[in-house]
């Protein structure tokens, strides 16, 4: 039976999408997103150099047959600097498609509700297929949803923090209330993060420092292919309850008495 991911009536066998940020190099970029087993990958569009058309970007490095780009709207402190930069994305061929980022505060990097709000109404109108980075706040998740966005992204933790899930509760319910894709984004640290959010039910996960930035970016990609795959067919399987007291799981007929 299939089980395939399903964002916008596009459909991906892997659950695991990879962000392209702060490799240390492009080739252990490539080595990870192929170990990674993942068909999204995400490019910030301020990072690609557009002043020089000569000039070899993350853009080329990718075999575009292999996956889907998703370009984001890092950097975009307004809803305005995030239309721009999304349109930026359409007009160079890159995608409809568009990872929002609306994010003003420098230090700590948690999105705006109120921003984000405003540029997907503005995207949506406009015709993209917005997936919205937010804090995990449901109210926020289902108005999203019924402006017409194909996910709802809220976060674990800081971005780049390492802190792994910080709320799991709200991300609870967001995946209870939603009938689009979940996808847990940012702060997710070792595979058992995400499986963690894959347990939870979250359709999805985004990871990038996690891999980026670990020791063998690779083999890390390897390992957080794997704790998706575990974490979705535990939630697919069904955890037992949790409960105050023990339970045997040796049957107590036929023991042995003094």
């Amino acid at each position: 039976m299939s089980d395939n991911l399903v964002i916008a009536g596009k459909s991906f066998k892997s659950r695991l999408i990879i962000g392209t940020g702060r490799h240390r190099s492009m080739e252990e970029m490539v080595a990870s997103i192929e170990a990674s087993g993942t068909e999204i990958i995400t490019v910030a569009i301020r990072r690609l150099d557009l002043d020089d058309p000569n000039k070899k970007t993350i853009l080329d490095y990718l075999d575009w047959s292999k996956y889907t780009i998703l370009p984001n709207t890092a950097g975009s402190k307004t809803p305005e600097e995030a239309l721009t930069t999304a349109r930026l994305a359409r007009a160079m061929g890159l995608s409809d498609w568009i990872k929002l980022e609306v994010i003003p505060d420098p230090k700590y990097l948690f999105p705006d509700p109120v921003g984000t709000l405003k540029a997907a109404a503005a995207l949506i109108k406009d015709g993209f297929t917005v997936l919205p980075y937010i804090h995990a706040d449901p109210v926020l998740a289902r108005q999203l949803e019924e402006l017409g966005c194909a996910t709802v992204m809220p976060l674990g933790s800081a971005i780049g923090s390492g802190q792994g899930i910080h709320t799991r509760e709200e991300i609870r319910i967001i995946i209870e209330q939603a009938h689009v894709p979940v996808v847990v984004d940012a702060g997710l640290a070792v595979p058992s993060d995400a499986s963690v959010a894959m347990e939870m039910g979250a359709d999805a996960v985004l990871v990038n420092t996690a891999i980026a930035q670990a020791k063998d970016p690779a083999g890390m990609a390897r390992a957080f292919r794997l704790g998706v795959e575990a974490g979705r067919l535990a939630y697919q399987a069904g955890r037992i309850p949790a409960k105050p007291y023990a339970a045997a799981s040796s049957p107590m007929e036929g023991v042995v008495r003094t």
